[in-house]
């Protein structure tokens, strides 16, 4: 009997991973940044199943609530994985979950949530003979068992920028797991803020892995895959010399591409609000008039990531309270920034 937390971080992708091929492996390469704030603090309870229960048991609650739908996704995710943990069989496992942030709405809860569970998972795995904790093989193993339950999940097992998906020209990739930015980075992207632009707290109308299904088939795939590669290998180069510039135009052509593909695809869905697009004209129009390099990204969702060098941050909060809040529901945003990846608690 036992119980460990960990904290683990939503991460918001720069180059979009936008399509998988089986099982939950990218169709292209993907590099993120972790955030800080906006996190998952899960608790995994266990004990050993009596005599008349089948393993492994499970409870999930989410923000003090039992939530059945996702206790169904967790364990069949439990049940998909027993072959490696096979010690499963034997517990009985209580989730506990909360998230700082709305989930379901484009800012990556699966992500944190699932880094979370996996790292529980894998702490647990020390005393059956897996991996020590705090080895590079724990978190290896931790960033591939996320990655089975979301894909994007594998990248919130480290801070700062990584990288999935395996890519001959950058060393050390893999598309079974993440791996932290194999090169420098250029002190201007070590301080990188997100503004997250809470535009709606909604259920967003396409589940991620609904949204991957529209890739199959769709007749811009394949020059997508490419536009992915191309456009990581020259962000990983700006993110070296320090080119702003750079970054702000492929972070902000990847995003549209995302929201593109979804437009474009048979089954088309438009996940901008109103206010997705007042904002990202604003920020256009903000770089524009004041120089300073704000930049937007999104993930599934009509909810805005504003980037931009802390050394900005008075101005553009000042910004935020002045001219952007009125697109945002309740006036909510969360300040948040670049992490330095999961906590255990």
């Amino acid at each position: 009997m036992g119980r460990i937390s960990w904290r683990s971080p939503s991460n918001i992708a720069l180059v979009k991973y936008w399509g998988k091929k089986p099982v939950q492996i990218p169709a292209n390469p993907s590099l993120s940044m972790t955030l800080s704030r906006a996190f998952t603090e899960t608790t995994l309870e266990f004990r050993p199943c009596s005599q008349d229960e089948k393993g492994p048991g499970l409870e999930f609650w989410f923000e003090g609530r039992k939530q059945p739908d996702f206790e169904k996704k967790i364990a069949a995710y439990l049940d998909s994985i027993k072959q490696e943990l096979p010690f499963l069989s034997d517990l009985h496992l209580v989730l506990s979950s909360r998230n700082t942030f709305p989930h379901s709405t484009g800012i990556a809860s699966s992500a944190s949530g699932m880094s979370a569970l996996g790292l529980c998972l894998v702490t647990l795995s020390a005393s059956f003979g897996g991996p020590e904790p705090g080895s590079a093989d724990f978190f290896r193993t931790a960033s591939r068992l996320s990655r089975l339950a979301s894909g994007s999940a594998c990248r919130s097992i480290y801070g700062g920028y990584t990288i999935w998906g395996e890519m001959k020209e950058i060393e050390g990739t893999s598309d079974e797991y993440a791996v932290p930015v194999p090169f420098t980075v250029h002190p201007v992207f070590q301080d990188i803020r997100d503004a997250i632009l809470v535009v709606s707290s909604r259920e967003k109308l396409v589940s991620s892995r609904g949204g991957h299904a529209l890739m199959e088939g769709h007749p811009y795939a394949l020059p997508r895959y490419r536009m992915a590669n191309d456009h990581l290998l020259q962000l990983a180069g700006a993110m070296q010399t320090g080119d702003m510039e750079e970054f702000v135009r492929i972070t902000e052509t990847e995003a549209l591409n995302l929201h593109a593909m979804m437009m474009s695809s048979e089954q088309s869905y438009i996940l901008f609000e109103p206010g997705t697009i007042h904002i990202i004209n604003a920020i256009r129009r903000y770089r524009k008039e004041t120089g300073v390099p704000v930049c937007f990204t999104l993930d599934a969702g009509p909810n805005v990531h504003m980037l931009y060098p802390g050394k900005h941050e008075t101005a553009v909060r000042q910004w935020i309270d002045d001219e952007l809040k009125q697109y945002l529901e309740n006036g909510q945003w969360i300040d948040d920034h670049i992490g330095h990846g999961p906590v255990m608690r």
